[in-house]
């Protein structure tokens, strides 16, 4: 076969079909995969949580956790590599977040969670809460330690191949739990 080239001189070349694939300069279509996951630039959860970690919480009152929904915190996002006329997809959506309360407590929320509105009180949280049953003040500083560990499902594809991957990502803040005594009159 013969092409000519930008110049109009004629270059020859061919195809030539190999049942192992090209040798030495193949692509590694999940080192794409990896590339890509790198691209998508995913973070820990952004951490909505009541009581504010700037005030005080009480025992036995309900704590709300959730993230704050974005393509960086909560997904889905998706991003690609290319290498030659090899591209891969990646697409990831956070699956899970698990909460450690600093009690010793871990909670697993499917999902985000539900931000916490005025209107609904004292009630507790449909999808992601905790209540304490004792104060932080034995905690370091006073306050428990709060991290949240999103666990991110990703899917990839390209070249005819797909897969799947895990990663997760960690946010901290802290919060102050005191404790409400009601003295009744003599």
């Amino acid at each position: 076969m013969t092409c000519p080239n930008s110049a109009g001189d004629e270059i020859r070349g061919g195809l030539r079909w190999s049942a192992t694939g090209p040798t030495g300069g193949g692509v590694d279509v999940q080192a794409l995969a990896q590339q890509a996951v790198e691209k998508l630039l995913l973070e820990g959860p952004d951490i909505g949580i009541v009581p504010r970690p700037d005030g005080t919480g009480l025992v036995g009152m309900p704590v709300w956790m959730w993230s704050n929904p974005s393509r960086s915190h909560t997904g889905p996002t998706s991003a690609s590599a290319s290498a030659g006329a090899v591209t891969v997809t990646a697409t990831a959506r956070v699956r899970t977040i698990a909460w450690s309360m600093g009690d010793g407590t871990t909670i697993p929320c499917a999902g985000p969670g539900t931000p916490c509105e005025p209107a609904f009180g004292k009630q507790s949280s449909p999808t992601c809460g905790h209540t304490y049953t004792r104060t932080s003040a034995t905690a370091p500083g006073g306050r428990y330690p709060v991290n949240a560990t999103s666990t991110w499902y990703v899917q990839w594809e390209g070249a005819g191949q797909s897969g799947t991957l895990t990663v997760t990502r960690t946010s901290s803040t802290s919060l102050a739990i005191g404790e409400l005594q009601v003295v009744g009159a003599p």
